[in-house]
């Protein structure tokens, strides 16, 4: 097998869909004598901020010396970087080897890239994995696991409601399910669910530490890496490092940023700079798209919406109609790669999906 054709199989499964449960990816994982239960595991869940937390803190702990395999997605410059140690990706021969051996297994695309990193990270004898849930907690694939050595709830908002519940209470309780018996779990300033974490807790008889907020986003993020990092018992100096498309400067004068929610949008807001905004703008149709252009749009000088290349966005026209809400200069332009060519920008800011940074990224670094 080559990686290309490794690439195909894995394309393939992506017809499966998204399969809440853990039946298969525990039979794929005793197949591979189930690396995860011998792994020092960081879980990671939230609706916002995971990646940044999960990249953070998996940085620190490099700097500190250890071998550290960080698993997180979607991803936006290789696939490939789903999978990680030490920021480095990894390889195509280990990636090939481990879809042949495994890659014929009834599971889905997201649970043979999760099964996949356990086994690296475990037959490449890491210190620690760090490793960010794809969606929800309990019935997330990266959940088939023991109690980690900690878990981390970071922002939980309203998003994926037709697989999470359509409440923050029901999402919140879904996200929970990574605290497990005996363990501790950090939790990101979260007043409108702190409840049901403190309740997880007293259920399964976990500690608790609760991050002070520090009154923005971002800030609030490393401080729960930092919380993390003293429990831990090490030094809680902070290496920055910002995954791909996460209020991203490409240049002085491009931001790429690929938070589709409405406190993903809030973040970003808060990133904006005060300069003559060109946006362009591509959206899943089961994201909240009017709360998200309701924050944004009206930043903006100009938008040009566009649609990325996943069967579930929604069409320039139609992105184009909410648009035209918030922001009086609209234009539809479908192509991705055609809508970033826009001439005479002040400040490009490319937004609103993962799937159109992907798109895109590479390009813009031209």
């Amino acid at each position: 097998m080559t990686y290309s054709e490794a690439l195909k199989v894995m394309k393939n499964k992506q017809s499966l869909g998204i399969k809440p449960g853990l039946e298969r990816i525990y039979a794929l994982l005793e197949k591979m004598e189930n690396p995860q239960n011998k792994l020092k595991i960081i879980h990671v869940a939230g609706t916002n901020g995971k990646g940044t937390v999960c990249s953070v803190l998996a940085k620190s702990l490099e700097n500190q010396g250890f071998k550290v395999g960080l698993f997180t997605s979607p991803w936006v410059v290789d696939y490939r970087e789903q999978i990680q140690i030490n920021g480095e990706f990894i390889s195509e021969e280990a990636f090939t080897k481990y879809v042949g051996e495994y890659g014929d297994v009834d599971a889905t695309e997201f649970e043979t890239v999760t099964a996949v990193a356990f086994k690296y990270f475990y037959d490449m004898n890491v210190d620690y994995a760090v490793i960010e849930c794809g969606m929800g907690g309990a019935g997330d694939s990266t959940n088939a696991i023991p109690t980690p050595i900690l878990s981390i709830i970071t922002s939980v908002s309203l998003d994926h409601t037709n697989f999470l519940g359509d409440t923050l209470e029901k999402i919140a309780q879904e996200k929970a399910g990574i605290i497990k018996e005996n363990g501790t779990a950090v939790l990101y300033p979260n007043p409108k669910s702190a409840h049901i974490f403190r309740q997880r807790c007293n259920d399964v008889g976990a500690k608790l530490i609760e991050v002070p907020d520090k009154g923005n986003y971002y800030d609030n993020d490393i401080e729960t890496v930092k919380t993390a990092l003293k429990f831990l018992g090490f030094d809680d100096s902070i290496s920055n490092f910002n995954p791909p498309a996460r209020c991203e400067y490409i240049s002085e004068s491009i931001m790429l940023d690929g938070a589709h929610n409405t406190d993903g949008a809030l973040a970003l807001e808060k990133n904006l700079p005060d300069r003559d905004i060109t946006a362009v703008i591509g959206m899943m149709r089961d994201k909240d798209i009017d709360s998200y252009l309701k924050i944004i749009a009206p930043h903006c000088q100009r938008i040009i919406t566009t649609k990325p290349s996943n069967d579930r966005a929604v069409s320039a026209e139609e992105l184009k109609s909410i648009a035209e809400k918030y922001c009086p200069n609209v234009m539809a332009i479908s192509n991705p790669l055609q809508a970033i060519k826009v001439k005479e920008y002040d400040f490009l800011l490319v937004c609103g999906s993962f799937y159109l940074a992907r798109d895109v990224r590479k390009e813009l670094f031209r």
